[in-house]
């Protein structure tokens, strides 16, 4: 099933399930525990689509791209190698992607597939994994490649990836996908500039949230962006950027100055 969150014109949030007849069915109750139908349904062009889900952080991989890995010589990781993008970046499709004008000059996209925590977990095995994730979404983990090593005593992930609006992800979470069966496209002004399957990751989503929990405890709504491919291109004002996942969704916005 595909949830989503929404916004109507009375300002009005809830969330429910988008059904290929673009209505969304409204659900009353927790999404990660025990929502149920109303009996209400939305037309999808009469509300305004929020992020589908509330994390604290997202958080995201880096260097986990078997592709990526070959053409820079870089070595396999072992262990997930990631950093936290602010709860402020976050962001959906159909919102603007703010260019820090002056503030950066290269910002490249970087289409992913996102995990979406549904239980907490904490120092789990790979194996019970697939019990603590509710479902998959998209993800453009929008970088400021130059701010990265603006410092070269310090890599600044997290200042790179953590401008407002650099966190895009939904516009639904999907429940009921096996991920290493997806493929990731991502494309500017229609141009195809990435193109790779799930499979291309080293860590596989499931291995990606034991090693994570090893570390810090994960809890419903916590948003994981797996790591992206070659291709991340970079973006200008006035560009048009989707990342597909078809079976999952699509995130469509455009660049504007900020």
């Amino acid at each position: 099933m595909k949830y989503a969150r929404f916004a109507t014109q009375d300002h009005e949030e809830g969330f429910g399930v988008l059904g290929d007849d673009g209505l969304i069915r409204v659900h009353a109750g927790d999404l990660f525990d025990g929502s149920s139908p109303t009996g209400r349904a939305l037309p999808l062009a009469a509300v305004r689509l929020l992020p589908p889900c509330s994390p604290r952080a997202m958080i995201a991989l880096w260097n986990n791209s078997r592709s990526q890995i070959a053409k820079l010589n870089r070595e396999t990781p072992r262990e997930a190698l990631y950093f936290l993008k602010p709860a402020t970046c976050l962001a959906t499709h159909g919102d603007p992607i703010l260019y820090p004008v002056g503030r950066s000059e290269r910002v490249v996209l970087e289409g992913e597939i996102g995990i979406v925590i549904g239980r907490l977990c904490r120092n789990i095995e790979p194996e019970a994994a697939r019990d603590h994730i509710f479902g998959y979404t998209v993800v453009n983990d929008v970088t400021a490649q130059d701010v990265v090593k603006r410092d070269a005593s310090f890599p600044q992930y997290t200042r790179a990836k953590g401008f407002d609006s650099f966190g895009i992800f939904g516009p639904v979470i999907e429940t009921e996908v096996d991920p290493l069966a997806l493929r990731i496209q991502s494309t500017i002004n229609g141009r195809i500039c990435q193109d790779y399957p799930v499979t291309d990751l080293v860590l596989d989503p499931r291995q990606i949230v034991s090693s994570i929990s090893r570390t810090m405890t994960l809890v419903p709504g916590d948003v994981i962006a797996c790591g992206t491919s070659l291709g991340a291109d970079p973006i200008r004002v006035g560009d048009t950027v989707e990342i597909r996942i078809a079976g999952v969704g699509a995130l469509v916005n455009q660049v504007v100055a900020a």
